[in-house]
């Protein structure tokens, strides 16, 4: 391994003290109880959305202030802010009511052919269709519309702690390997499907369907498991009573469905999505307020993650390339915890001569390790963001998810492996 340079140090040093910060969100919050001087920065650094992106402020004023203004612009200028602009775009997008919706109706009408009380055939449908849907119209947009159908049916009213973690832990999971169906939808496979080769039919007889039996098996333990807990499930949202014209529903699927195609475009997506702006301020009675604040959040989380992000790759690369295939996946599984997933197949694509099982074996470990954590996978702040309203204190315990993650994450190692 090179001598890592003073720099890569210090980002390294920052990425470690930022996992931590993710792990004690709580304790800033207290602080802006207990000192209400200095409130608004203690709440402030108690949101985990803010951790990276101020982390990322220090790292960026340490390489200010040792490498010079040249070379402190031109890496912010070498990292890549697609995925953060693109989930801050297609969050808004499918949080919008029209969206709703249209995706709320459409669950319903398929929870009517399944044999079972409509609260536990919604809560199923929610965890396991949505999730799969996720490999076709990305999976940030399918966290978002399953988040949001969530909040607004099964934590619409009190239910148990142990209820809404599991079902937070299932459902990050599932959104991680959910996405597998596709060469375009989950970001660690985005990271390397074009370099490797991967089309739709590889990726389905690879991965996909492994996956979906997954998704399937998660989603179904959760609904036995709460069956008693679910039936407020089948009211509908209080939202159903205002309607919203098919014309008014058809420009947002499309709107939709446009900034995905163009996902990797970002003057293109972010040129369409402000055409979309418009269109909903012209018809803002058809509209809930956009959530335009938790979007930018999130949208402030990735890009930190993508400048500390670039100055892992010294210690990460050499740590992934020490295994051997079966190694990987385990490794992939466990470092996904502590970096975003995508990161770590990115690394894995800047290596020549690797085995087809080594790249698969790196792909489904970073999947599989999606739901442990907030970082691990880009939609989960997201989902976070939406969802920490309905947990005590308003926030997601990291150690809460990280033990709810942990069942629905070991059914996804056996599909990967076993199958």
């Amino acid at each position: 391994m090179n001598q890592p340079t003073l720099i890569q140090v210090i980002g390294a040093t920052l990425f470690a003290l930022a996992v931590l910060h993710t792990f004690s969100t709580k304790f800033f919050e207290r602080l802006s109880h207990t000192n209400p001087r200095h409130a608004g920065m203690w709440h402030l650094l108690g949101e985990v959305e803010v951790v990276f992106g101020f982390w990322a402020l220090v790292l960026m004023l340490f390489m200010f202030g040792i490498s010079g203004k040249e070379e402190a612009t031109a890496y912010l200028d070498s990292r890549n802010f697609t995925e953060p602009l693109f989930v801050f775009a297609i969050m808004v997008i499918a949080a919008t009511r029209p969206i709703l919706q249209f995706a709320g109706a459409l669950v319903r009408f398929m929870a009517r052919y399944v044999p079972l009380p409509q609260g536990m055939a919604l809560y199923f449908l929610v965890l396991s269709v949505v999730p799969v849907f996720g490999s076709f119209i990305t999976e940030p947009a399918a966290m978002t519309l399953a988040a949001l159908m969530l909040r607004d049916t099964l934590f619409a009213r009190d239910v148990s702690n142990k209820l809404k973690y599991v079902t937070l832990g299932v459902l990050f999971v599932n959104i991680s390997i959910g996405g597998t169906l596709t060469p375009f939808a989950a970001p660690p496979v985005l990271m390397v499907a074009a370099k490797w080769n991967w089309d739709t039919w590889f990726m389905i007889s690879t991965f996909g369907w492994k996956a979906t039996v997954a998704v399937l098996v998660n989603a179904g333990c959760a609904m036995l498991l709460f069956r008693k807990q679910l039936g407020h499930m089948a009211a509908r949202p209080k939202d159903d009573a205002a309607p919203v014209p098919f014309a008014v529903v058809l420009v947002h699927l499309v709107m939709l469905a446009l900034v995905v195609v163009f996902a990797h475009h970002p003057a293109v997506f972010m040129g369409l999505f402000l055409f979309f702006l418009g269109f909903a301020t012209a018809y803002q009675r058809h509209q809930n307020p956009l959530i335009l604040r938790e979007a930018l959040l999130v949208a402030f989380f990735l890009a930190g993650l993508v400048i500390l992000g670039g100055q892992q790759q010294w210690w990460l690369e050499p740590v992934l390339m020490g295994m051997d295939a079966n190694a990987v996946f385990f490794g992939a599984t466990a470092l996904t915890a502590i970096t975003d997933n995508a990161a770590l197949t990115y690394l894995g694509s800047l290596v020549e001569g690797l085995t087809d099982e080594f790249k698969v074996a790196l792909v489904a470990g970073a999947v599989t390790g999606g739901g442990l954590t907030l970082i691990a996978n880009a939609p989960n702040p997201a989902g976070a963001a939406i969802l920490k309203e309905k947990f005590s204190d308003n926030a997601i315990q990291p150690l809460g998810l990280l033990i709810a993650a942990l069942p629905p994450t070991l059914v996804a190692v056996l599909a990967f492996r076993l199958l």
